[in-house]
């Protein structure tokens, strides 16, 4: 076909689609294990075949002359049926239409059977991976101590995320911050009197554009992800095993991101913006004042404050992409469905400082949970890019750690937003 790299972008597209009509509006970091797990599954059945780079977590090459499309398809279909079952029509339709467009002979066999193979492998490791285990969450209610929020007071949700076993780390804790500020401290402080002024529902300080900021990463951030690095890949005609390659850095790190950042929030249980406003007078810091009907622009998630997912998830992905690319300069036109609008980034800096500022000014995070998610999730991403998805040489050995250090020592660390706006 024309553009192999195309089923690349069309599975990330049937994956996303899939993964959202499965989930529904669930305000949890979920949708970003399921994206991982495709996303590596992809990666390994296109890159078994092409060559070039480092396989996750397997041994198994490609045959010779087979179809990389044809495997990168067979290995989305087959990873997304056995996670979401239900919408195994849907899938077939989808992959059906896939193989119809291939040339029909050996090498579109090939590349089908050893697809079957890369996800069959993807799921393999997968098993007992900590999925929907019971993780309970017993802090009783105290002052600093998360607890269900308004309007819906829900429980924590999706505990089982905070111990899943990491696709690239080695533990959920690898990244875990030091904790949040001591309610009696003065950045505690700072941090609820910022949040009065510039997360309040009515009354604020936010400009129109801070608010349209706040509005704009609200929503499903794994969609927007997806979304803007399939623009990115189809503009810049990145061949199909570079392509199966960023979506497999961005999404296994972002995987990752929720984990460390779940770690976090159960560890940390750290109590939310409307609960710590509302209750100032009972956290012991003279510096804060309590407003029982504070109300934050956006509904509170139903999970504790410290560190912010958003942040996580957008430093993992910012820093996965810089890694891959080489460069600070990532190109991405990020869409919004809450407003309906498109923002360009075209620096890590830019995009992790803006997913900072919109939490707070959504009211939601405070400044330290964002900037201390931020940091982790670059870290980890940083991380993961010096461990895997690396090229090889022709000889299938890779280059020398000091080649790999110095290409990555060239990116500086984000700023992660902590200059309050």
């Amino acid at each position: 076909m024309a553009d192999p790299a195309a089923v690349v972008r069309d599975w990330n597209a049937v994956a996303t689609d899939t993964i959202k009509a499965a989930l529904g509006p669930r305000p949890s970091g979920q949708a970003a294990v399921w994206e991982g797990f495709v996303s590596v599954a992809v990666y390994n059945a296109v890159v078994g075949i092409e060559g070039g780079y480092a396989l996750y977590k397997w041994h198994e090459r490609g045959p010779a002359r087979a179809s990389s499309a044809a495997a990168a398809a067979t290995a989305a279909h087959d990873v997304l049926l056995t996670c979401f079952p239900a919408f195994g029509a849907r899938l077939d339709t989808a992959y059906a239409d896939t193989l119809a467009a291939l040339p029909a002979g050996q090498a579109t066999d090939r590349g089908v059977a050893y697809g079957r193979r890369a996800a069959a492998r993807v799921i393999e490791l997968r098993e007992g991976d900590g999925r929907f285990a019971d993780v309970p969450f017993t802090a009783a209610p105290a002052p600093g101590v998360w607890r269900p929020t308004p309007p819906a007071f829900q429980p924590f949700i999706d505990t089982w995320l905070a111990g899943l076993r990491p696709l690239l780390l080695a533990s959920p804790r690898q990244f875990r911050p030091g904790g949040p500020p001591a309610l009696s401290s003065a950045a505690y402080a700072r941090d609820l009197q910022e949040l009065k002024a510039m997360g309040a529902k009515t009354g604020s300080g936010r400009s129109a554009r801070q608010t349209e900021t706040a509005l704009f990463f609200s929503g499903n951030l794994v969609e927007q992800v997806q979304t803007a690095v399939r623009d990115h890949a189809a503009r810049h005609r990145l061949g199909i095993a570079e392509t199966a390659r960023l979506f497999a850095a961005v999404n296994a790190s972002a995987t990752d991101a929720v984990v460390t950042a779940w770690d976090a929030k159960l560890h940390y249980a750290s109590w939310r913006p409307i609960t710590a406003i509302r209750l100032a007078d009972t956290d012991g810091n003279p510096a804060t004042t309590a407003d029982p009907a504070w109300e934050p622009l956006l509904v509170t998630p139903p999970h504790p404050d410290y560190v912010a997912g958003h942040t996580t998830v957008a430093a993992a992905v910012a820093r996965a992409l810089t890694g891959v690319l080489g460069t600070s300069h990532i190109d991405l036109h990020v869409p919004s469905d809450v407003t309906g609008s498109t923002r360009f980034y075209g620096s890590a800096d830019d995009l992790d400082r803006d997913v900072v500022d919109a939490r707070v000014w959504g009211g939601v995070h405070s400044r330290t949970a964002d900037v201390a998610g931020c940091r982790a999730g670059a870290r980890l991403a940083a991380w993961a890019l010096d461990h895997y998805f690396q090229p090889v040489a022709g000889d299938g050995t890779h280059p020398s750690p000091p080649a790999r250090t110095a290409r990555q020592g060239r990116l500086a660390g984000p700023r992660c937003g902590g200059d309050r706006g």
